[in-house]
């Protein structure tokens, strides 16, 4: 007993001793600092060396331990915001593998069909949402890379073979053994892509820099975009989810821009003025039909001087309407309305020539006085030119920027690609973003090369061709995508349509592509189409708008398994969305600013795990 509390008072004893030798040490070290510090104010003995020595020193003693893990633990936040436990989500069904909640065929079948409208975005309301992981399909494998995966795709991570049946003359795409592969043909073009393109490059300066953003309506398996590339030019691809199965899936699992949507009632999800082209290749929209509707969308989108390709019916129709099956007199007609509202929009015809029609839009409305004959051809009321989210498409032409001549191109002239990359953007320049100017449009540029050059630093694979498809969830004035540019990879930049300044426009004055969404629904893309998703400050924006695991669970939907996520946000948010996605099957790893612990800004990097419907009934 004795021996034993000899014992206890020498522990008591050593702690004490222990105790009173950390509070010397610090107060040791608070003093020196303290001195230190007025040392430099006082501008002796070269204080700004002695400054850089210390910091030099405290990153060399950082660097063997690297931690990613927060300084800011769950305890020492606001309103409990780490307390609550997260029950794990389970996988869905096997037949939710390929779900897509907003274009879900069962709920689209109850809409009109006039105008395509049951082809268009119909989200669940929330009774009806998953709350469950979205499975892979047995022997999901990770996609060939670039270049290879733009001529093959493996059979197993899009088990559909109806293509290879319906467009086999075509060569669309074809099965072989454990792959599909792709020749690069199309329904207007079965010998290739290539030498379609280069039948465009005699009329457009395809490869000056000068058409760097399309827009190919009814896409197919996007193989126009597919090629387009090897030109520099980025094409925004879409094509609606119909009988031609999984055209838009085969896009994206090819590395090509695609997402689901459809020329119908609403307006397309983008700023007036972003594409320098425009392209359909038998889409099957009825240009013709609507008053012109759907070619007065197109003007809208189409920036001044920028071109629109039509081929295939009703193009070429003296030739081809035999093997169209319609009337020369069908055809000839609907040619004419096409003819006749190109010129309602002041575009002007410059090539017909083998099955190929191309015009090109007026450089601003100067240059071509609109025509009031029509009653349903006058200008449109435009109170924003960001304002189509859910909008009806109207019967009328979007209006121009004014200019001070009939030469000067409206909205500004653009640089070609890839200066423009990173020249400032003439919405920038003639101060057409609220709360944007040159310098802090330029300074947004530098962060987000600093920023990127950080990601690098813990995800040494993140501009190596390991990812290919990027979004970029609230992607600002595209920096990153920017910072990141290269052939190995292209990058979804997403305006939500709750930020409060749309910036969409000026991403594709860079050269970029993107679109406007908003996270509280599905976004209009298959599931596992992309490698790598980024968020800056998504969460702090929609934290009173929906539920964060309706965002996280659609983030895990999208993204292949193994694929990562950056999410950048405050730590107590990260901290929240943390704990769902652990319960999501992700591993993450809070990390600090890379200006320090004390910056409430942390980066939660995070990895999709492996596991498709095998596993899950195993």
């Amino acid at each position: 007993m004795l021996i034993l509390l000899g014992g206890m008072a020498r522990n008591l004893t050593e702690n004490r001793t222990r105790n009173t030798l950390i509070v010397i040490v610090i107060f040791g070290l608070c003093s020196f600092f303290y001195i230190l510090g007025a040392w430099q104010k006082s501008g002796s003995g070269g204080g700004d060396k002695t400054h850089k020595w210390v910091l030099e020193q405290i990153k060399c003693a950082q660097l063997p331990n690297l931690s990613f893990e927060t300084h800011h633990s769950a305890s020492n936040l606001p309103n409990d915001t780490g307390s609550s436990k997260i029950e794990p989500f389970k996988p869905c069904d096997e037949q939710y593998t390929d779900y897509t909640p907003c274009e879900e065929q069962k709920r689209a079948m109850t809409f009109p069909r006039d105008n395509m409208i049951y082809r268009e975005r119909h989200c669940p309301p929330d009774k009806e949402k998953l709350y469950c992981l979205i499975p892979a399909p047995k022997g999901y494998v990770a996609p060939f890379r670039w270049p290879k995966s733009r001529d093959f795709v493996p059979y197993a991570n899009v088990p559909h073979k109806s293509l290879t049946v319906e467009k086999a003359i075509q060569n669309w795409v074809h099965y072989e053994g454990d792959v599909f592969r792709f020749p690069g043909g199309g329904t207007q073009f079965p010998q290739g892509a290539d030498k379609y393109i280069d039948q465009l490059a005699s009329v457009i300066p395809i490869a000056e820099g000068k058409v760097r953003t399309a827009l190919d309506t009814g896409c197919g398996v996007a193989s126009l975009g597919a090629y387009l590339l090897k030109k520099n030019v980025l094409t925004m691809s879409f094509a609606p989810r119909d009988n031609h199965e999984a055209q838009v899936q085969f896009a994206l699992e090819r590395g090509v821009p695609a997402y689901i949507g459809v020329l119908g009632s609403i307006k397309l999800p983008f700023p007036s003025r972003v594409f320098d082209m425009a392209h359909c290749s038998r889409c099957l929209i009825p240009w013709s039909g609507n008053d012109g509707m759907y070619m007065m969308e197109v003007d809208r989108v189409l920036r001044p001087g920028g071109y629109w390709v039509l081929s295939g019916p009703p193009i070429g129709w003296k030739i081809h309407y035999k093997g169209w099956q319609r009337s020369k007199e069908d055809l000839r007609n609907e040619q004419r309305k096409i003819e006749q509202f190109a010129q309602l929009l002041c575009w002007n015809k410059i090539s017909e020539k083998d099955g190929i029609a191309i015009w090109r839009k007026r450089l601003n409305d100067k240059s071509c006085t609109m025509k009031q004959d029509n009653p349903k051809g006058g200008k449109c009321d435009l109170t924003s030119d960001s304002d189509v989210w859910y909008k009806k498409m109207e019967v009328c032409i979007a209006p121009l920027p004014e200019v001070n001549s009939v030469s000067e191109v409206a909205g500004g002239q653009l640089e070609p690609f890839p200066k423009r990359l990173y020249a400032v953007p003439p919405r920038i320049t003639l101060g057409s973003v609220p709360g944007f100017s040159v310098q802090s449009y330029e300074e947004d540029n530098n962060l987000w090369q600093k920023h990127v050059k950080a990601y690098k630093k813990t995800n040494n694979l993140l501009d190596t061709g390991r990812y290919r498809n990027i979004m970029d969830m609230n992607a600002g004035l595209g920096s990153f995508a920017a910072a990141l540019e290269s052939p190995k990879l292209w990058v979804m930049n997403v305006i939500p349509t709750i930020a409060n300044t749309s910036t969409l426009g000026v991403i594709y004055e860079r050269g970029l592509i993107g679109m406007y969404h908003d996270w509280c629904e599905g976004f209009s893309t298959y599931p596992r189409t992309y490698d790598l998703i980024h968020s800056n400050d998504v969460f702090s924006l929609y934290q009173n708008k929906c539920q964060f695991e309706d965002i996280l669970l659609e983030m895990d939907r999208i993204l292949r398994p193994e694929g990562a996520v950056i999410i950048r946000d405050k730590v107590d948010v990260l901290v929240k969305v943390e704990k769902i996605a652990n319960a999501m099957r992700w591993k993450t790893r809070l990390a600090d600013h890379e200006g320090g612990p004390h910056v409430p800004e942390k980066i939660l990097f995070a990895v999709k795990q492996y596991w498709d419907i095998a596993k899950t009934s195993s």
